[in-house]
């Protein structure tokens, strides 16, 4: 099926916000293993996955759409250097995402296509109410409890 092309050019900036955050948490996971902050890992390495899920969805519907997925774009990942900083940093992707896919919901919108904007829901939720919500309670846990009793439940 032949689609916009607007839509398409979104759905791979979508992508290269995906791949981008699968980077940032792929090396930020590895970063807090290396630290021996487990649980951290842990979730984090689960992020990665999830990114990995919504770059598959993405790719699988540009291809429905008949355009070329683009692997090579990526938005700047951005490696933290503590712990409070990687999550930062994560947590500012995830906004950023959060807005482009806001930006291509309605877009979707505007242009009817409305089987892509039901693709892009479920990734909307996850940005919002998985990946950034769990990112905003660790940085106010760090606020609540302070950065070492923080790190000492991490492990």
């Amino acid at each position: 099926m032949k689609g916009n092309s607007e839509i398409i050019d979104a759905l791979n900036g979508l992508l290269a916000a995906e791949l981008a955050a699968m980077d940032q948490y792929f090396i930020h996971a590895e970063m807090y293993a290396d630290m021996g902050l487990n649980k951290l890992h842990e979730r984090i390495a689960h992020e990665f996955d999830d990114e990995k899920g919504h770059a598959k969805q993405l790719i699988e519907r540009i291809l429905f759409l008949e355009g070329k997925p683009d692997i090579h774009t990526r938005t700047p990942v951005r490696i933290g250097q503590d712990v409070e900083e990687m999550l930062t940093n994560d947590l500012q992707l995830e906004y950023e995402v959060g807005d482009a896919l806001k930006a291509a919901i309605a877009l979707c919108e505007r242009e009817r296509d409305f089987q892509t904007r039901t693709v892009l829901m479920p990734l909307l939720t996850d940005t919002e109410q998985d990946h950034a919500y769990w990112l905003e309670q660790q940085l106010r846990l760090i606020k609540l409890v302070g950065r070492e009793n923080y790190l000492t439940a991490q492990m």
